[in-house]
Order: C-alpha cells, then sequence, then structure tokens
C-alpha cells in the first residue's frame, strides 16, 4: 500500500458514532470526510485527498428489514473505495437488540457482501474507557468501571438496554453465525499469529479482547496481518481506528498527528437533545447552572402527529426569545432515563422527535445566524441532521479530553449552513462542562 492510498472506509450506525471515528482518525493524521450519504461525484472529488471515506447512517435505531434494504448499498459503495478495511461502527457500548439496531445483522450482511469466512469484532477502547476481557463488556461511569450489564446508564437505556455482559451471549440472540473468543491470555502468546490463522478458519466471527495499550497494538496487528485483497468487513467501535492507527503508525503508512488551530469562542450556541442518558442529564444541569437557558419540551407532544408542529413552533419561539436575550440555549426532550416514556420508544417516535429537533435547529441557525451548534443523543442526531442540508464533515476541533465528538465543520450546498461548526454529542459523551466547552472553543471549564 502506497502512502496515499484508502486506508479505512467506514458506515456508522448513528452520527456520533460516526463523528467518533472521525475524530480518531482526522487527529492522528488520518485525512478523513464523513458523507451524510452517498456523495455525488463532484462531493466526492472535492475530498479526493482524503485516506479514509464514512458513511453516517442511522441503523442503530433500525430494524433488521430497514438494514437488509438500506445496509448493502452503503457498504457496496464503501466496499468500491478498496481500502484495506472496510469498517461497521458501532456504538462503544454495543448496545443492540434483535429488533433494533441488530449488530448481529449488520455482521451478517457484510460477511456475505465482502465474500468473508471470518469477520473480526473489536469493541473494547481504553481511550474512551471501554474495556472487554473474556468476551465481557466494561464501561465506565463517573470514575468507577463498571460491567456492562450493570452500568449505571446503559442497563437501563430505555431502547436497547444491555442486560448481558459477554458479548458473544449478547450476539447469539442476534445472529446464529459461531463466534470464536481472542482472549487476553492468547494475545500475549508467541504463537498468536498461528492461533488466528486457525480461528479464522473455524469461526464465523471472531471477537477480540482489548483491555489496555497493549492488547490494543496486538489487535491492531492482527486486523492489518489478516485482511484480505480488496478490503476485509470488520465491525466493532471506534476501537478498531485506535487499534489500526498504531499499525499505520509503526509500517510508516502515516505520518505524525496534525495541529488544529483553536476556532475561539462564540457569545452564544444553540443545543437540541433528544438524549435520555443521564450523562447528558448532568450537562443540562450544569450549564443550566452555569448561565444557559434551558428549554424542556414535551416528547410526547413533539412526537405525535397531531400536536408535533405546535410544539416544534412553540419550543422556537421559546429558544429564539433566549438567543435574543443573548443566552445560548438548551431545548432537550428528558432529563435522564426517568423521563423516558417507554410509549416513545417506536421507529415512529423516535424519527419524528429527531426530525422535529433537526427542524428547530435549522430555524435558531437561520433566523439568529449561528456558527456554532450542538445535537445531544445518537439517534437524535442523525435524524436532526437531515434537516440541515449537510452533506460532509470534517474535524475541526478534537477533544481530547473528552474524545468521541468533536467540533465538526459542515459542508453544505445551503450558503447558511456551509461552514458550520457542528458538535453531535453521544449520550455517553463528556464532561458536565461540555456544551460551554464547545461554545468557548475547546476550553475546559
Amino acid at each position: 500500500m502506497t502512502a496515499n492510498e484508502t486506508l479505512i472506509t467506514y458506515y456508522g450506525d448513528d452520527l456520533t458514532g460516526s463523528t467518533d471515528a472521525l475524530e480518531a482518525l482526522s487527529s492522528r493524521g488520518v485525512s478523513t470526510v464523513l458523507f451524510t450519504a452517498i456523495p455525488d461525484d463532484a462531493q466526492l472529488a472535492r475530498f479526493a485527498d482524503c485516506r479514509a471515506f464514512g458513511l453516517a447512517g442511522t441503523s442503530r435505531s433500525e430494524s433488521p428489514a430497514w438494514m437488509q434494504e438500506n445496509l448493502t448499498p452503503a457498504l457496496t459503495w464503501l466496499r468500491e473505495r478498496r481500502a484495506g478495511v472496510c469498517h461497521y461502527k458501532t456504538c462503544s457500548t454495543f448496545d443492540s437488540a434483535p429488533g433494533t439496531g441488530s449488530i448481529g445483522c449488520a455482521l451478517e450482511i457484510g460477511r456475505d457482501l465482502f465474500d468473508q469466512a471470518c469477520v473480526p469484532i473489536v469493541v473494547g477502547v481504553p481511550q474512551m474507557k471501554r474495556y472487554t476481557a473474556f468476551g465481557h463488556l466494561f464501561a465506565a461511569y463517573r470514575g468507577d468501571v463498571y460491567r456492562i450489564d450493570r452500568h449505571p446508564v446503559m442497563s437501563r437505556h430505555p431502547v436497547t438496554p444491555m442486560r448481558e455482559a459477554d458479548l458473544r451471549r449478547h450476539l447469539a440472540e442476534q445472529t446464529t453465525l459461531d463466534i470464536g473468543l481472542v482472549d487476553l491470555a492468547s494475545l500475549t502468546g508467541d504463537d498468536i499469529d498461528r492461533r488466528i490463522d486457525n480461528w479464522q478458519r473455524q469461526y464465523q466471527a471472531l471477537l477480540y479482547d482489548v483491555i489496555d495499550e497493549a492488547t490494543q497494538t496486538s489487535v491492531g496487528h492482527q486486523l492489518w496481518r489478516t485482511r484480505q485483497a480488496g478490503g476485509s468487513y470488520v465491525v466493532g467501535s471506534s476501537g478498531v481506528e485506535y487499534a489500526l492507527l498504531t499499525e499505520w503508525r509503526r509500517q510508516g503508512l502515516i505520518g505524525p498527528a496534525p495541529t488544529f488551530s483553536n476556532p475561539g469562542a462564540v457569545e452564544r450556541i444553540a443545543v437540541v437533545s433528544g438524549s435520555c442518558s443521564e450523562t447528558t442529564a448532568s450537562q443540562i444541569r450544569w450549564a443550566q447552572g452555569n448561565g444557559f437557558q434551558t428549554i424542556a419540551i414535551d416528547a410526547a407532544r413533539l412526537a405525535d402527529p397531531t400536536s408535533g408542529e405546535t410544539a416544534r413552533s412553540e419550543a422556537l419561539q421559546h429558544g429564539l426569545t433566549a438567543l435574543r436575550a443573548g443566552k445560548s440555549v438548551i431545548l432537550h426532550t428528558a432529563l435522564g432515563p426517568e423521563a423516558a416514556d417507554p410509549a416513545l420508544n417506536t421507529e415512529q417516535a423516535r424519527h419524528g422527535i429527531g426530525r422535529r429537533l433537526g427542524e428547530i435547529l435549522r430555524e435558531l441557525v437561520i433566523a439568529e445566524r449561528l456558527t456554532r451548534v450542538v445535537v445531544a443523543g445518537g439517534d437524535t442526531s442523525s435524524h436532526a441532521l437531515q434537516q440541515l442540508g449537510i452533506h460532509a464533515l470534517t474535524t475541526r476541533l478534537p477533544l481530547p479530553e473528552t474524545p468521541g465528538s468533536p467540533l465538526c465543520t459542515a459542508y453544505s450546498v445551503d450558503m447558511r449552513f456551509d461552514g458550520l461548526e457542528i458538535a453531535f454529542k453521544g449520550g455517553q459523551i463528556g464532561s458536565d462542562s461540555y456544551f460551554a466547552t464547545i461554545r468557548d472553543g475547546g476550553i475546559q471549564r
């Protein structure tokens, strides 16, 4: 592989996960663009020098039937880039269910499309305090590490609660593929190459443990060593990117990490949030106590086809009033999992909430000529973005202290949104002061 060939392509199962991979790659020396849909020739040509291409999807909140219809053309386009690896990017908490965001379904679709005997699975990403040990997933929350089925947030996710930490058992509810495990003990063995080659002939998918820098480095070597001609399909979190980056640097395929200029502070930002995470709730409460105007929106009214337009208009007016008073504003539909309405856990309701939050944000940007905004919530972000006419994103400013939700630059044929600085925040991502950090141009409080 030469120094200008495409290294990796990826499909993100939601928007916040897609920008997570974007940040990991671009901040470490791999020029990357994230498209919001399959680009046309002109859009692609603008980023011809990039070595990584992403597609931001919505499969995390979709049904297997939707995935069968929509994931195949997306992965086909990515395969045509002929990168060394094509990555189906999942959330690092791996939350999914047989009927919603089925990772097992995505595993099967990609395996067939790439005609690949064995698909690697990498979920652990120490940079985000996510760890896999002997096939079990662990994740941090407020300084403590929990097994994912005992995690204070993810065990109670309103749509896809994680009730099983053993990822092979978790996936067994979503696929009949036989999944092997490369555990921590195996990764340190002298004969690891031979053992992995044997396991790849034995299993249809292979889960790799990752718990620290050493195991991540070993996994990156194996992913690159075992890739097939024309590119291999890999499933997992941004742990895939972090593992491969070390191997690419070792082989001299990428140069040093770039520097990013500070974008500076702005006077006002607007945030829309459909997140039900306690992490996001803490961030909203912190912002409220530190000068932000917070506006609660009745999620049931917003989702309802009859009352949704009225709820949207009312929230928009409240948002405009706050911005015109010189305040940054957060419009939110929930404060933590307790506020989530189980009746809204339908595809129609989730999509409707995300779409209308996107419409509110669109009107706020236009009316107040905002230059920086935030969307919080993985499902929300994917559907809200569609209302902004944005076709591509690049990294404007990585946030090393809270990786996973960088400030991005938007590209659009609509000049009101071309160049907009926008961050998409996953539910579990960020410190309490995240929204102020974005407003202030990356300055931690």
